[in-house]
């Protein structure tokens, strides 16, 4: 949503486009959903309409690359269970992160990494 002006994405459009990407898709622990939310800007900055447009797909996928890198240097993992320390897949493991109010601790850095990183990318 914060990245949907520049690119003409309606706010409640990005919402509910973003909407199942919160721990790591739809809780199950896999790719941070800040690092999905940040994929999904890089294919609207690089991405392409047409299916044999090669230039354009290979641009994007070297972009999302670069930037999984960077995140991946910064944090070990783009994998919500990893960066979390637990399953939040299970009703224990979720529990424990509500508990240790880790969705208003841990996440917020992950965004706010995931933003910056995205910045520096949008500027190129």
């Amino acid at each position: 949503m914060a990245y949907g002006g520049l690119f003409n994405l309606d706010r409640d459009l990005a919402a509910r486009l973003a909407a199942p990407y919160g721990g790591g898709v739809a809780r199950r622990g896999e790719t941070c959903g800040a690092v999905n939310g940040a994929c999904m800007v890089l294919g609207l900055k690089y991405g392409h309409t047409e299916a044999d447009d090669a230039d354009s797909k290979e641009r994007t996928y070297q972009a999302v690359k670069n930037f999984i890198t960077k995140f991946q240097d910064s944090h070990g993992s783009i994998k919500c269970r990893q960066l979390l320390d637990l399953d939040i897949n299970t009703p224990e493991g979720l529990e424990l992160a509500h508990e240790a109010q880790l969705f208003t601790t841990r996440c917020p850095e992950f965004v706010s990494r995931a933003a910056e990183l995205l910045d520096e990318f949008i500027a190129d």
